[in-house]
C-alpha cells in the first residue's frame, strides 16, 4: 500500500514552535530498518542486514571481544594520560616548587595555563579526528604530550614550567571526548556509561600506580645530581611514549576494520561483524547516517550549541566538579603541610583513588540498572557537601588524621562524570552533533576546573576557610542544577508525548519512515525521548 500524505505537527520547545513536515513517503509493510539504511559511505554498510538475527550468547561473545580488545587498551591509554597529567601533583612532594622558585599561586597559574591550552585545542582536535580518524589522531596526541612530559625533567624556572604546562594541555585537549566518541561506534547506549566508568576508574588506578611509582622514583633524589622529580618526569614520559607508539599500530579504524600491524587477523568473524553493526544501528540508527570520517561543519556546531536541551548539562559541567577540584589538586601539598614525609605523602593519596574507583563504578552500574541519571549524579555531588562543612569547622592546628580523613573522602567522592558524558551522548541523537556536544561539554568542564584551580589562594592557607565556603556554595548550586535539568527534560518529553498521542498509527509510520526529517530534526523528533 502506498500513499502520499502530508503531516504537520507543532510542538513548543521553551516557547518556540517546532515543526516537522513529512510528504510523499511510502507506507506499507516495510519496517524502519528498511526505510533507514545506513549512509553509502558508512564503514559497516556491507554488514548491514535488517533481517539479521542472533542469540544473546552470540551478542555477549561480541561484547566480550570488544571489552578485551578495545576497552582494555583504551584503559591503558587513559592510564598514560593520567600518568602525565598527574605527575606534577606527585612532584610537589619532592619540593619541586622550591627547586623552581615557585609559589603556590604560580602552581595555580600553571594549572590555569594548562587548562586554557586544553580548551583552545578541544574543538580543532574533534574536527581533525572526524576528518582523519581516531586511529591516527589519538595515538599522535599521546606521543606528543609524552615528549613534553619527558621534557619537564629539564625545567629550571617559572617560564619553562609555564611553557611545558601549556604544551601538555594543548596536546591532551580533545583526547577524552575523542576516545568517548570512538567507543560509541562499538557499544550501545546502554553499555556506554559503565564502560566510561571503566575509563575513569583507570584514571584512578593510574593515580594509585603513579603514587606507588612516585614514592619509589622520588627516592632517587640526588642520583647524578638530579632531583627526584627529574627522574619521575623522565620515566613516566617514556612509559607514555611507548603506549602511544603501540596504540598507533594497534587501534582499529572501525568495527569492520580491526586488523593491523600488531593484530594481523580481524577481531571479529564475518558473522560477528554482522552482529556488531546491526545491533549498534538498531540501538541508534543515527550512527549510520554519517561516515566515520565525515568532517563536522560549522552548521553542525551551530546546531549543537543552539540545542537548549543540552544547556543544563553544560552548566552541570561548569559547576558540578568544582567543589572537589582544589581539594584533589592540593592533596599532596596538604599532606606535606601536615608534616608527612615525601614517601608517606604520595602513599597516602592511594586511599582516595581506591575509594573513588569503588564509588564511581557502583554509582555507574546503579545508574544503568535503574536507567536513571539525575538522582545518581545528585548523590555523587551531595556526598561532598557535609564533608566540606566538616572541613570548614575543623579546629586549626594538629588533627592530622582528622583532616587527612576528610580530604581523602572528598577526593574519593563518587565521580559521576561518566554518567553525565553518557547522558549527553544518548540525548544528542546525531553523531556529528554528538562530537560537538561532547567537546563543548568537556571544554566547559575544563572551565570549571580552571575556576576550581584558583579558589585556594596563598593568603587563605593553610586551611583555606574562605575557599571552602565558596566550595560549599557552588556545591549547593550544582545540586539545584541537577533538579532543574530533570524538570526541564520531563517537560520537553511531556510536550512531545502530547502531540505524539494525537497521531494515528498510519501518521506515526509515515513520520518514522522519513529519513530526511529524521536526520534534520535529531533529538527534537516527536518519537525521541530524553533520558533523565
Amino acid at each position: 500500500m502506498e500513499k502520499d500524505i502530508a503531516i504537520q505537527r507543532t510542538i513548543s520547545d521553551n516557547g518556540e514552535p517546532y515543526t516537522s513536515k513529512i510528504s510523499a513517503v511510502r507506507v506499507g509493510r516495510e519496517n524502519l530498518s528498511d526505510a533507514l539504511p545506513p549512509h553509502e559511505d558508512y564503514e559497516g554498510r556491507h554488514r548491514y542486514d535488517p533481517g539479521a538475527t542472533w542469540t544473546p550468547a552470540e551478542e555477549r561473545r561480541v561484547i566480550l571481544k570488544t571489552d578485551l580488545y578495545l576497552l582494555s587498551w583504551i584503559c591503558v591509554m587513559f592510564a598514560g594520560l593520567q600518568l602525565d597529567r598527574g605527575n606534577l601533583s606527585n612532584a610537589t612532594a619532592d619540593n619541586i616548587l622550591d627547586d623552581l622558585n615557585l609559589t603556590s599561586d604560580d602552581y595555580n597559574n600553571g594549572t590555569t595555563i594548562q587548562l586554557l591550552a586544553f580548551m583552545v585545542c578541544e574543538f580543532p582536535v574533534q574536527i581533525l579526528t572526524k576528518r582523519y580518524g581516531f586511529k591516527r589522531i589519538l595515538p599522535s596526541m599521546m606521543i606528543c604530550w609524552s615528549l613534553v612530559s619527558w621534557a619537564q625533567s629539564w625545567m629550571t624556572n617559572r617560564t619553562s614550567f609555564y611553557i611545558t604546562r601549556a604544551l601538555i594541555g594543548a596536546f591532551e585537549g580533545g583526547f577524552i571526548p575523542g576516545t568517548i566518541l570512538f567507543a560509541t561506534y562499538f557499544y550501545t547506549s546502554k553499555e556506554l556509561s559503565i564502560r566510561l566508568a571503566a575509563f575513569w576508574s583507570t584514571l584512578n588506578v593510574a593515580r594509585v600506580i603513579s603514587a606507588l611509582l612516585a614514592a619509589g622514583i622520588l627516592e632517587l633524589r640526588g642520583t647524578s645530581g638530579k632531583p627526584g622529580w627529574f627522574w619521575l618526569f623522565l620515566i613516566e614520559g617514556i612509559l607514555t611514549f611507548v603506549i602511544g607508539i603501540i596504540s598507533f599500530f594497534y587501534l582499529p579504524s572501525s568495527p569492520t576494520s580491526t586488523s593491523g600491524v600488531i593484530w594481523r587477523k580481524p577481531w571479529y568473524t564475518e558473522r560477528e561483524e554482522i552482529i556488531m553493526i546491526n545491533r549498534i544501528l538498531r540501538d541508534d540508527p543515527a550512527k549510520g547516517l554519517t561516515a566515520l570520517k565525515e568532517p563536522a561543519t560549522f552548521a553542525d556546531i551551530k546546531r549543537a550549541w543552539s540545542d537548549k536541551s543540552m544547556w543544563g548539562l553544560y552548566f552541570v559541567g561548569l559547576v558540578a566538579y568544582i567543589p572537589a577540584t582544589p581539594v584533589q589538586a592540593y592533596l599532596t601539598l596538604t599532606l606535606k603541610r601536615l608534616n608527612f614525609t615525601t614517601f608517606n605523602s604520595n602513599m597516602l593519596t592511594v586511599p582516595s583513588a581506591v575509594i573513588q574507583i569503588i564509588t564511581m563504578l557502583t554509582l555507574s552500574y546503579s545508574s544503568e540498572f535503574f536507567n536513571e541519571r539525575t538522582f545518581h549524579c545528585f548523590f555523587g555531588e551531595f556526598w561532598i557537601l557535609p564533608l566540606l562543612a566538616a572541613l570548614l569547622t575543623l579546629p586549626d592546628g594538629g588533627r592530622e588524621w582528622s583532616r587527612f580523613s576528610l580530604i581523602t573522602l572528598i577526593s574519593g567522592y563518587p565521580y559521576f562524570h561518566p554518567i553525565v558524558s553518557a547522558w549527553i551522548s544518548e540525548n544528542t541523537f546525531d553523531v556529528k552533533k554528538r562530537a560537538i556536544t561532547a567537546a563543548t561539554y568537556n571544554v566547559i568542564v575544563q572551565v570549571g576546573s580552571l575556576i576550581g584551580s584558583q579558589i585556594y589562594r596563598k593568603y587563605d592557607s593553610p586551611y583555606y576557610k574562605q575557599g571552602n565556603k565558596v566550595l560549599i556554595s557552588i556545591c549547593a548550586l550544582s545540586l539545584l542544577t541537577f533538579v532543574a535539568q530533570r524538570l526541564y527534560l520531563q517537560t520537553l518529553n511531556k510536550r512531545k508525548a502530547a502531540v505524539w498521542d494525537e497521531m494515528t498509527v498510519e501518521e506515526r509510520s509515515i513520520y518514522q519512515a522519513d529519513a530526511t526529517a529524521r536526520e534534520a530534526d535529531g533529538n527534537k523528533r516527536l518519537d525521541f525521548r530524553f533520558q533523565y
